[in-house]
């Protein structure tokens, strides 16, 4: 098995340990067996992979995206995982646009006390990411209502 499958099919483990076996059969309509089989390492289950919908499935109900999350560093994609709330739809673009203005008014405010003595200290430095993450979790919620607005 190539290092790619043998690293994806770790992660799908994860994943359904995770979950439990059991709540993971019920969420992907899977048998244990078939279940097994996504993140067995055996030769003959070497070209068997959980399907997208049932990753989506599961990771909705796990602490943690982890096949996402391994898919992202095959890539050499970083994320920023959001643990304090889930993607949701209430508000919509207005209530986003008025959350973006704050964030962003929050984020120059933060540069503007970091930078008064001309030096951005790593301290500093730490505050302006984390409300530049702030400010992109806005955007990506902004970007999920626009998506829903125009499907």
């Amino acid at each position: 098995m190539t290092g790619i499958g043998s690293y994806l099919k770790k992660h799908t483990e994860a994943l359904v340990k995770d979950v439990g076996i059991e709540p993971a059969c019920e969420l992907t309509g899977k048998s244990k067996a078939t279940l097994g089989r996504y993140y067995s390492d055996s030769d003959e289950h070497a070209d068997r992979f959980m399907p997208i919908n049932a990753v989506a499935a599961l990771e909705e109900a796990a602490s943690y995206p982890h096949v996402t999350s391994a898919l992202a560093e095959l890539k050499g994609i970083t994320l920023s995982y959001d643990d304090r709330r889930k993607n949701t739809s209430r508000g919509g673009v207005n209530s986003d646009v008025i959350a973006l203005s704050q964030r962003f008014a929050m984020l120059m405010a933060e540069y503007q006390q970091s930078i008064e003595d001309g030096v951005i200290t790593v301290n500093e430095a730490k505050r302006l990411l984390k409300e530049t993450v702030a400010l992109q979790q806005v955007l990506i919620d902004m970007k999920l209502h626009l998506e829903h607005e125009t499907g």
